[in-house]
C-alpha cells in the first residue's frame, strides 16, 4: 500500500512538473501570478504548484479580414476590403501577451485611423489606381505601431475597391459610352475610306472606258479609211459615197450576226428590206456630211 501511494504522488508531481508546447508556440510560466519566463516548443518543465502556465502564444502568421467604409474627395462612398497578415515576434513574446488585451481591435482601429488619413484627399480614380500604395501606407503605420506591442506586419493586402451601386453603374455606363463612341469612329473612318476608294475606282474606270471607246472609235475610222482606199485602188471610178454605203451594210450584216449569236439578247423587230438599208446608210452619210461642214 505504501509502494503503491508513493508512486502515485510521484506521477501527480511529474504530471504537475512536466509540460509540452507545440511547434510554432510558446507558454507563459508565471510564479504566484508574476511572469517568470516563456517556454518554447517540445517537453518543458515547472516547478509544481507554485509555477503555472498563464497561457499559450502562437508565433504562426494570422490574418484578420477587415471592411473600411469611407468618402473619397469627390463625395462617393466606397468599401474597402482590407487584409492584415500578422505575427508575434519570438523575442517579444512578454509585450505581446501582457500589453495587448484584443490585439485583433487594435489592429483594426490602426487601420482605420490610416484609410481614414489617405482614402478622403483623393478622388475615386485616384483610389483605384494607388491601390497597392494604399496597402503600403497601412503596412509601414502599423508597422511601426504595432512594433511596440511585439507584432510584426507581415503583409497588407487591399483586395478591392467597392464603391457604391449607383456610382459603379454610372461608371459602366461613361465606360460603355466611351467605347461606343470610339467604336463609332472607327466605322466613320472606315466608310470613310471604302466611299473614297470606291470613287477613285469608278474615277478611274470611267477613265479607262472613255480610253478605250476613244481608241475603239479611232481603230473603226482608220479601218474604214483604208478600206474606202482600197476599194478605190481596186475598182476605178467609184466614189467615197458608194464605199461608205457598201461598208455600212457589211457593219449592218455584222451587227445583225452578233444580235442573233448573243443568247442573251432581247427579241428585236428591224425593218430589213433593201430600201430600209439604203435609206439608214444615207442618214448616216449626212450625218457624217453634216458633221464634217460644222468642223469647216
Amino acid at each position: 500500500m505504501g509502494f503503491g501511494v508513493t508512486l502515485a504522488i510521484l506521477i501527480v508531481i511529474a504530471f504537475l512538473t512536466f509540460f509540452t508546447v507545440g511547434t510554432s508556440q510558446v507558454a507563459i510560466v508565471t510564479r504566484f501570478g508574476k511572469f517568470r519566463r516563456v517556454a518554447a516548443d517540445g517537453l518543458n518543465w515547472k516547478w509544481p504548484i507554485i509555477d503555472t502556465i498563464a497561457g499559450r502564444v502562437s508565433l504562426r502568421v494570422n490574418q484578420i479580414a477587415l471592411t473600411m467604409e469611407t468618402k473619397t474627395k469627390d463625395n462617393v462612398f466606397v468599401t474597402i476590403p482590407i487584409s492584415v497578415q500578422y505575427q508575434v515576434r519570438p523575442e517579444r513574446v512578454f509585450d505581446a501577451y501582457y500589453k495587448l488585451s484584443n490585439p485583433m481591435a487594435q489592429i483594426k482601429s490602426y487601420v482605420e485611423q490610416v484609410i481614414l488619413g489617405h482614402v478622403p484627399g483623393m478622388t475615386l480614380d485616384e483610389v483605384f489606381a494607388t491601390q497597392s500604395g494604399i496597402a503600403a501606407a497601412v503596412k509601414r503605420e502599423l508597422d511601426s505601431d504595432m512594433a511596440a506591442f511585439g507584432y510584426e506586419i507581415v503583409n497588407v493586402l487591399v483586395t478591392d475597391i467597392v464603391p457604391d451601386a449607383k456610382v459603379k453603374s454610372a461608371m459602366n455606363d461613361i465606360n460603355a459610352a466611351q467605347r461606343e463612341q470610339v467604336a463609332a469612329q472607327a466605322r466613320g473612318e472606315a466608310e470613310k475610306i471604302l466611299v473614297v476608294k470606291r470613287a477613285e475606282a469608278e474615277a478611274e474606270s470611267k477613265a479607262l472606258q472613255g480610253q478605250g471607246i476613244a481608241n475603239q472609235r479611232k481603230a473603226i475610222i482608220e479601218g474604214l479609211r483604208n478600206s474606202i482606199e482600197q476599194f478605190q485602188k481596186v475598182v476605178g471610178g467609184t466614189s467615197a459615197s458608194d464605199v461608205m454605203q457598201l461598208v455600212l451594210v457589211t457593219q449592218y450584216f455584222d451587227t445583225l450576226k452578233a444580235i442573233g449569236e448573243n443568247d442573251k439578247t432581247n427579241t428585236l423587230f428591224l425593218s430589213h428590206a433593201p430600201g430600209a438599208v439604203k435609206e439608214m446608210s444615207e442618214q448616216i452619210l449626212q450625218s457624217i456630211v453634216g458633221a464634217e461642214r460644222a468642223k469647216g
